[in-house]
């Protein structure tokens, strides 16, 4: 502004991409559709010192329970649980200085601004694994879905068959009033599983989330001894904690075995809470198993079950999926 000294305002802050965790997504599955996602730039600034406006934020939602890593470097970034939390994917550029904050008594009159910066740029890979109070641990085809399906609504697919889970499925399991927790079905083991034989590394993973482990062993197993040594060993070999979980064993499709199912364990617990001969198909035994997983749920923790010048450029924050469900 000639004999008026300068005037150029400041440029708008660039927006950000968002990651929001919203509790009513189930899956990755939106970001087979989309995978780049670029907040707004932010506006130039303008004479009479008028600053720009600043872009506005993209939040881009995602289901409790997603891992954010660096797609390039496999760091993990952000592990999502909570509903509400926020992830800043990638920063929006600030917006450059207009002429006007260059101004000292000595140059009255500069004719220089400083230009905005760059947003930032980032590839992103996101993972989803499951959040439940109890996870279904044993090998396959021991009656884990038909247990689900027996005591919540969930409806898993059922077939007298292996790996007929080949996707996890989740259900809420009412024990008596006010009193509920959140049961997963998940593919069944096999010996190697920790080497990721069978669906070894797609199960083991997320039962890292469940607060306690429901074992099942199959009631026709020829060496029920020898099935609990094994699935034991296969989570100590992925990770120890996963032995650290509280956990209850129980003798499934007990319904097969007649009058021979009934009484304690045909092994040593050690440690385990025993849940008794139950069956899927006929219901026998299901209640008392329901109350002993309930008492072990409140023990393993306090919480209650089921409370689990010129604006800068937004560089995108491609997002892309890894969720093998």
């Amino acid at each position: 502004m000639p004999k008026g000294g300068p005037d150029g305002g400041d440029g708008g802050d660039g927006g950000s991409v968002i990651l929001v965790v919203n509790e009513h997504l189930r899956t990755l599955l939106d970001f087979q559709f989309r995978a780049r996602f670029v907040a707004d730039s932010g506006a130039h600034g303008s004479g009479a010192k008028k600053s720009g406006r600043s872009g506005e934020d993209l939040e881009v939602a995602v289901p409790p329970g997603t891992l954010v890593m660096d797609a390039a470097s496999g760091t993990l970034l952000a592990d999502m649980v909570e509903p509400g939390t926020r992830f800043i994917a990638a920063q929006g550029g600030r917006g450059g200085r207009g002429n006007a904050r260059f101004a000292t008594p000595t140059m009255q009159a500069p004719r220089k601004a400083q230009p905005g910066t760059e947003g930032k740029e980032r590839k992103l890979l996101l993972e989803l694994r499951l959040i439940a109070d109890v996870g279904i641990v044993g090998f396959p085809n021991v009656g884990k879905s038909t247990l689900l399906a027996r005591v919540s609504a969930a409806r898993p697919k059922i077939a007298d068959y292996p790996f007929t889970t080949l996707e996890p499925h989740l259900g809420l399991v009412r024990v008596r009033e006010e009193q509920s927790f959140v049961m997963a079905d998940l593919p069944g083991l096999i010996e190697g599983a920790h080497q990721g034989k069978g669906l070894g590394h797609d199960f083991l993973r997320h039962i890292q989330r469940t607060r306690t482990l429901l074992m099942l062993i199959d009631s026709a197993s020829d060496d029920p001894i020898r099935d609990v040594e094994t699935l034991n060993r296969e989570l100590r070999e992925y990770s120890e904690d996963l032995t650290r979980k509280p956990t209850v064993v129980a003798m499934s499709r007990s319904d097969i075995q007649g009058d021979h199912a009934r009484g304690g364990p045909p092994f040593p617990l050690e440690g385990a809470a025993w849940g008794g001969w139950i069956s899927g198909v006929t219901g026998a035994g299901v209640d008392h198993l329901l109350g002993v997983v309930w008492d072990v749920l409140v023990g393993a923790g306090a919480q209650a079950p089921g409370q689990s010048g010129v604006g800068g450029e937004h560089g995108a924050a491609g997002a892309k999926e890894r969720d093998p469900w």
